[in-house]
């Protein structure tokens, strides 16, 4: 079923829509919350939360893009679910081991909102993300937006793991020394 009639079906109120956006996206849904959490039943339940989120956004929200509407919210979700999980400790895992690599580039949320506004950081990652050439970018973004494992990428992408790793060691230094020229503090 095409996006528009799934979008058509929330707004007309119709119980059928979650039926609809879990047949179409329930795998890719579980995948993102799966990677964060790390516990299946943990990212059903993040799912779960997901579709319920969906039918209270919509409307009065028109997602343009449906797709990736649904996978931001089931990211923070799972986001929150985890930070809640390991606010004592910090957990293993690829989400630690994500958000650890990119603490050297991107100052924490209490850092940026005293310095900059967190749109200007938005538009500065997107920037610098649209000048990557295309397998960089994907690189980038599965493992730091998808949480997805160095074997994961390797594997989709036909690399080896030491490229994977390599390439995302050198893209981190990139970001930094481009935020820095953006005027971040790091």
């Amino acid at each position: 079923m095409e996006d528009s009639k799934i979008i058509e079906l929330y707004n007309m109120r119709s119980e059928d829509a979650i039926a609809r956006t879990s047949e179409k996206y329930g795998g890719y849904l579980n995948t993102i919350a799966y990677n964060i959490l790390g516990d299946s039943s943990d990212a059903e339940e993040c799912v779960s939360d997901t579709y319920l989120k969906v039918w209270n956004a919509i409307p009065p929200a028109v997602p343009k893009v449906f797709r990736t509407f649904i996978g931001k919210i089931t990211r923070n979700l799972a986001l929150d679910a985890f930070e809640k999980r390991n606010a004592a400790k910090r957990g293993g895992g690829n989400t630690a081991l994500c958000l650890d690599e990119l603490a050297e580039c991107i100052a924490d949320a209490g850092d940026v909102e005293k310095h900059v506004e967190m749109s200007e950081l938005v538009r500065a990652l997107n920037a610098w993300l649209e000048g990557l050439e295309t397998e960089k970018r994907v690189i980038f973004v599965r493992r730091y937006w998808h949480m997805d494992g160095i074997a994961d990428i390797a594997a989709a992408l036909g690399l080896g793991e030491s490229n994977v790793k390599v390439t995302l060691h050198r893209l981190r230094g990139e970001l930094k020394e481009y935020l820095t020229k953006e005027g971040f503090e790091i």
